[in-house]
């Protein structure tokens, strides 16, 4: 069982002082980092001989939530919008209050946020601007290990093993793949995506990859209409049986090329996608994707950046969360 002499070795304080926050001494002077760092072990632990306080009457440690996107392209992706979900809900869950900006607000971010959840892809540059604002960062849904900070990702390798595994079992070999492109939102650095690289990499060790089998574009339905309908025009009766498409807005663009060309779907071309956002299921055929499980990513998010606050000196690390192949109709 845990004491208070372990949640104050823990907290870097005395047992005195863990004593006082517990029991809500109004007459300690206590910083409020100081007081939600011993709360937060001490619930962590189990303690339970004193219930915990609450922040009702005091100033809440405050977290800034950095999208990439600006706060329309966030409505229009479900995929980003479901990690901040999951983000402000285990925020609020641990006693935080969430500030939200977007990309064209991070000059803006007060430098007395206690931390920065940042979702989505930066450059350099844009990490530096961040790192200025605070020393405690934690970034979702791109590697920042290199730059030295702890991160939250997709386990994109497995994923797209699972996808190819698949449509080799089916007996597909004409296999290609919808791809996109991005850049940070600066226009600094071009983003590889690691789904194509493992795409491209597994479908080879398999004697499967054929770069005429692959178009690339911007992440958009537009782009998997125009891509998807190139490859028809271009392929002919050699179109491959089946594609893996980059994220699911594609797959819808790209679906509807298909039918528009009287192309079925499964029967003649099967279609898997990535995210898994409510679209796949909005469309006929519903579609096969890979389900990526964004509220646990930025729940995730939160109890890292909690660790950083709480611990104080911590050795970044990448959190790669796993994912599901979820079978739907655009799939024999």
């Amino acid at each position: 069982m845990a004491t208070l002499k372990d949640i104050a070795k823990l907290a870097n304080v005395s047992s005195a002082t863990v004593s006082r926050v517990l029991n809500k001494d109004k007459t300690l002077s206590v910083g409020e980092e100081t007081r939600h760092r011993i709360l937060t072990i001490a619930e962590e632990l189990g303690y339970e001989k004193h219930k915990r306080s609450t922040n009702s009457n005091q100033e809440r440690q405050k977290i800034a939530i950095v999208q990439w996107y600006s706060e329309q392209e966030e409505l229009n992706d479900l995929y980003y919008y479901s990690i901040r979900i999951g983000l402000e809900k285990r925020a609020q869950e641990l006693g935080y209050d969430v500030v939200r900006y977007f990309n064209n607000d991070i000059l803006t971010i007060s430098e007395n946020v206690s931390g920065i959840i940042a979702i989505g892809k930066f450059s350099s540059e844009q990490i530096n601007r961040l790192e200025n604002l605070s020393k405690n960062l934690v970034f979702v849904d791109s590697d920042t290990l290199n730059a030295g900070h702890p991160c939250v990702t997709t386990d994109f390798d497995n994923a797209i093993v699972k996808v190819l595994d698949y449509f080799m079992q089916q007996g597909f070999t004409k296999i290609g793949m919808i791809a996109g492109e991005e850049r940070t939102t600066d226009q600094k650095e071009l983003i590889v995506d690691q789904r194509f690289r493992t795409f491209k990499n597994y479908a080879y060790e398999n004697n499967l990859y054929n770069p005429d089998y692959v178009f690339v574009g911007d992440f958009s339905a537009p782009s998997g209409y125009a891509l998807m309908k190139k490859a028809i025009t271009e392929l002919g009766d050699d179109l491959p049986q089946a594609f893996f498409v980059a994220n699911d807005t594609l797959a819808i663009g790209a679906l509807r090329a298909l039918q528009e060309a009287n192309i079925s779907v499964p029967d003649r071309v099967s279609l898997i996608s990535f995210n898994d956002t409510a679209l796949t299921k909005q469309v006929f055929p519903a579609l096969s994707s890979i389900t990526v499980y964004t509220e646990e990513m930025g729940r995730t998010a939160v109890d890292i950046l909690n660790h950083q606050l709480i611990k104080r000196h911590t050795v970044p690390t990448m959190t790669r969360l796993a994912t599901t192949l979820t079978l739907r109709e655009s799939t024999k």
